[in-house]
């Protein structure tokens, strides 16, 4: 059984979304090697196996926990766009993340400043309001990750500290549906 039988199927006008398979590690490594694309997640280009672990632990957590991350493609080409999501990634980060889900994206860079991003967070959001009844999400984007900081603020993310991760400075913001 592949993660693409696990997770959910999502649509929206212009973008499908489905669970990994082992037929888009091929996409998924290209993009993860493209330096626009790590300049903020990172810096550097992923290795092919460094890119094998994450298509495993997006496979992962839909098995053990039930959410993940979704490969998102254009729905009319199939082009691939990007990853989208929710995960566990037990960070070493403070404040802790623990018990909440973090919602994360990233998209190959010729999809980049096409709102595509707005679009597939939206949807992943919808979905994961009802699947986390509607309880508080967050996320973390580095500083410098302009384009980041305006879709999390377009989706209901907020600012709530300013912190750092791996030796890089990151806003932590917060969205409680609950609330707003």
């Amino acid at each position: 059984m592949s993660s693409a039988t696990l997770a959910p199927t999502l649509e929206t006008p212009r973008l499908s979304f489905t669970g990994h398979s082992l037929g888009d590690y091929e996409d998924c490594a290209s993009m993860w090697a493209d330096p626009l694309v790590v300049r903020h997640v990172g810096g550097q280009p992923v290795s092919p196996q460094e890119v094998w672990t994450k298509l495993l632990r997006y496979v992962g957590h839909w098995q053990l926990l039930g959410y993940g991350y979704w490969v998102v493609r254009e729905r009319d080409s199939g082009r691939f766009v990007g990853e989208v999501g929710f995960a566990d990634f037990k960070r070493a980060l403070v404040p802790s993340l623990d018990g909440t889900p973090e919602a994360g994206w990233v998209l190959a860079s010729w999809a980049h400043g096409r709102g595509f991003a707005t679009e597939a967070v939206s949807a992943a959001l919808v979905w994961g309001d009802e699947r986390f009844a509607r309880a508080r999400t967050a996320c973390i984007i580095n500083v410098e990750n302009l384009a980041s900081i305006r879709v999390a603020s377009k989706c209901g993310y907020r600012e709530a500290v300013r912190t750092t991760y791996l030796g890089q400075p990151i806003i932590l913001s917060y969205r409680d549906p609950a609330i707003g």
